[in-house]
């Protein structure tokens, strides 16, 4: 079998890699939309200085905190800008960020080994939220 008919053969039965390519940057750019859309909902963003951003929503009576967002360089900046626009306190702690980054997916409860430093931060941004109303 020539090599030629090989590919073709492969095409054919996994899919042209260009159009499964193109599926696949056209379903990571919605999701990214998507995050960006959600950046506003969140309680707080923990970061690293340079890298890392994580949204996370909170509210009273709500079992544990959910990402809302995440991204690293280029989409952690975008983050932090929308958060910023949305007057969305932004805590930088960045071995909170690398983990929560690293074990998390968006729309999905944190794990309960982060429950006490998420508790940490987000009761800090309460508290300065009733200082600041006062």
């Amino acid at each position: 079998m020539l090599l030629r008919e090989l590919k073709e053969e492969f095409k054919e039965s996994e899919g042209d890699p260009v159009i499964k390519g193109k599926m696949k940057q056209v379903r990571n750019s919605r999701m990214r939309k998507r995050m960006i859309a959600n950046v506003p909902k969140a309680a707080v963003i923990i970061t690293s200085p340079t890298h890392y951003a994580v949204a996370l929503q909170y509210e009273r009576g709500m079992e544990a905190p959910v990402c809302v967002a995440k991204g690293v360089d280029a989409l952690a900046l975008k983050i932090r800008e929308v958060a910023g626009q949305h007057s969305i306190p932004i805590v930088e702690n960045p071995p909170l960020a690398r983990a929560l980054h690293g074990t998390v997916e968006v729309d999905q409860v944190i794990p309960l080994e982060h429950y006490k430093a998420v508790a940490e931060v987000i009761s800090y941004v309460m508290r300065l939220r009733r200082a600041i109303v006062r």
